[in-house]
């Protein structure tokens, strides 16, 4: 068997490394059973696992339908670099009883993880500490951006004259660097430094 790389634990319930079946060699499910007696669940990246350039793991909450072959998934959210773990709320997912599920970990294009969550709305499931605080206003995101290219610039700063100017190739580079770091890390103007 390969090296395990995703760990989840259902509150209460012990650690489980070893997925339960591997339908495909980038997708892992890994069963639980008795889904009302918890509510949320931790997925995590084991530790010295680091998931291919441009992928991340998309979680998904696979319960059984009955009378159906095929079963139910929600999407649940991500991890990968720059966050190797997250808590996820889960109750309220199933029928009230004690069902069999499962978590499902698919690792997929990065992007195409960002965007689904990116997607989700407001009462769907999504990570917990997602859920708990709101972000900064679109003004205070607003006054991050120019305080980050205003302290980028500065340095580039000289004089025409009696005017000052910065080069437009300084704000070319700044731009470049913003961009690979939005994307590489994309709630860093959304933490307060």
């Amino acid at each position: 068997m390969a090296q395990p790389l995703f760990g989840i634990v259902p509150a209460g319930q012990p650690v489980i490394v070893t997925p339960t079946e591997t339908p495909t060699p980038t997708s892992f499910l890994f069963g639980i059973s008795g889904l009302k007696t918890f509510s949320h669940i931790v997925v995590f990246l084991l530790p010295g696992v680091v998931l291919p350039e441009g992928t991340a793991a998309a979680i998904y909450l696979v319960t059984p339908i009955p009378g159906q072959a095929e079963p139910k998934l929600k999407f649940l959210g991500g991890i990968g670099p720059g966050k190797e773990s997250a808590i996820f709320k889960i109750s309220g997912a199933g029928s009230g009883e004690n069902v069999p599920a499962a978590v499902g970990v698919s690792v997929e294009p990065a992007e195409s993880v960002a965007a689904r969550m990116r997607a989700e709305n407001a009462g769907a499931l999504v990570p917990v500490n997602n859920r708990q605080q709101q972000g900064p206003s679109t003004l205070v995101l607003a006054q991050r951006i120019i305080q980050n290219a205003f302290n980028f610039l500065a340095s580039f700063s000289g004089t025409a004259g009696q005017t000052e100017v910065v080069p437009l190739k300084a704000f070319e580079e700044w731009w470049r660097k913003f961009e690979s770091r939005v994307r590489s890390d994309p709630g860093f103007l959304e933490r307060d430094t």
